[in-house]
């Protein structure tokens, strides 16, 4: 397969949509990320169904929605998925490698995670499971059980095991995933370098931000940054390798982050701070540079969508809609609405009750398990001030996104229970009780 394009998936850790240039921030500097933009087709309505680590990281590699990959809380490990996009990838004649968190393979978050239990991610890998201190970084390399640690700051070093991985040989078109856990909180653990490009006396609050902490948005802010300077080694790395032009390159992230927005931190929310993704795609002499695209398009659609956009056909397991022929200009049937959830209440959330919803190009509506509803038209009012669903004028709108939102539950088989309810169901009763076990008493990122 000499000319099957390579695939380059770098996704960041709790990266909100809006914290690009591109995406009209002005607070934050991403020249490198605003580049590869404009080379390619920049998202503008990228959604994360499941807005917290393990389920959003679960829909990725399976295209399936989390429930029914059976993966829907964090720190549960993803069953065996032998139609998931490595896998296909691998059977199409890729090599498949990883680089970076993975977050997929349960209790402990410390622990190696061997080749039978990396979802075909099995021809090179640098990754650890879980972990959040950037300036300890750590990885188990390839087969063996030897924690690997070296001096500096996390994302500098993955980029350095990436670039390493794209100088090599490929004999066959590879599949590479590069996975950040910046900019996730905590946000202080990053070298003064980049922190000292946003003093605290120069960030602008979004409107929503009411109780702001200043150095904990400047630090997110410097962590996108340094991020940006990374995306930025890799596309050189590509153009100096020969491998730009038949390469495809998506950059995204599993959910956003709500940094005090309504008074809120982290994510597993309806509101669009969680929910709403940056998106960018390149692939030259099939993507058109300088396209900025409204398609609505949710991580379960990614694997589908990329498989599509190899001309690789998805296998039926997949959940997710293929919209490659969209992106390509081609006439296709687009989506209208898209199914976000949340399972369980656990670690940053707990004691909130899990809910589900419906995200459409303009209105976010979602329903908690016990009592509450929002509905906010994101068009006229971005900053969700104003919940549509206290306002009898309406009412229709209201059912109509109830009637969406039910449809979506009978799509994915989802019955609306208390977390303990689905665990059950799922057969994932002892998997969660060592995880709750594990973090009994306190909170973990």
């Amino acid at each position: 397969m000499p000319n099957q394009p390579n695939l380059l998936f770098i996704f960041a850790d709790q990266m909100r949509a809006s914290a690009m240039g591109c995406m009209h921030d002005e607070n934050v500097h991403t020249p490198n990320l605003d580049r590869l933009a404009s080379q390619g087709v920049l998202f503008t309505n990228a959604i994360a169904n499941s807005p917290v680590c393990t389920p959003s990281r679960a829909s990725m590699i399976t295209g399936k929605h989390a429930l029914n990959a059976r993966c829907f809380i964090n720190d549960i490990r993803l069953p065996h998925d032998p139609n998931g996009i490595a896998f296909t990838l691998n059977q199409a004649g890729y090599s498949s490698a990883y680089i970076g968190k993975w977050h997929l393979d349960g209790i402990s978050r410390h622990m190696f995670t061997p080749p039978q239990r990396r979802q075909g991610f099995t021809d090179y890998w640098a990754a650890y499971n879980c972990h959040h201190d950037y300036l300890d970084p750590k990885y188990y390399l390839n087969d063996s059980p030897e924690l690997i640690r070296v001096a500096g700051y996390e994302p500098e070093v993955q980029t350095d095991l990436a670039i390493e991985f794209l100088r090599r040989e490929h004999p066959h078109p590879f599949n590479l995933w590069l996975s950040f856990g910046t900019p996730h909180d905590p946000y202080d653990r990053i070298p003064d370098c980049y922190l000292d490009q946003y003093p605290l006396d120069e960030i602008e609050f979004r409107p929503n931000v009411l109780s702001p902490n200043p150095a904990a948005i400047s630090g997110y802010y410097a962590h996108i940054t340094a991020l940006d300077a990374q995306v930025g080694r890799i596309m050189d790395a590509l153009d100096e390798c020969g491998l730009a032009e038949n390469t495809l390159v998506v950059f995204t992230s599993d959910h956003g982050d709500m940094l005090w927005s309504h008074m809120l931190r982290n994510k597993q929310l309806p509101y669009e701070e969680s929910i709403h993704i940056p998106l960018i795609m390149r692939l030259p002499g099939a993507l058109e540079a300088q396209q900025q695209s409204d398609l609505l398009i949710s991580v379960v659609d990614f694997a589908p969508t990329i498989l599509g956009l190899l001309q690789i056909k998805a296998p039926p397991s997949m959940e997710g809609i293929d919209l490659s022929r969209a992106i390509l200009g081609q006439t296709a049937d687009l989506p209208t609405s898209v199914f976000i959830n949340n399972y369980g209440a656990f670690d940053q959330a707990r004691g909130m009750q899990p809910w589900r919803g419906v995200r459409t190009s303009r209105y976010t509506y979602a329903r908690w398990l016990h009592g509450s509803a929002v509905l906010f038209d994101n068009l006229e009012d971005p900053y969700q001030l104003n919940n549509l669903v206290l306002n009898p004028a309406h009412a229709a709108l209201c059912t109509a996104m109830e009637q969406e939102l039910e449809r979506w539950l009978d799509i994915v088989g989802d019955s609306f229970q208390p977390a303990e309810a689905h665990i059950a169901d799922a057969g994932q009763t002892e998997e969660w009780f060592l995880r709750e076990e594990h973090f009994h008493g306190g909170f973990n990122y």
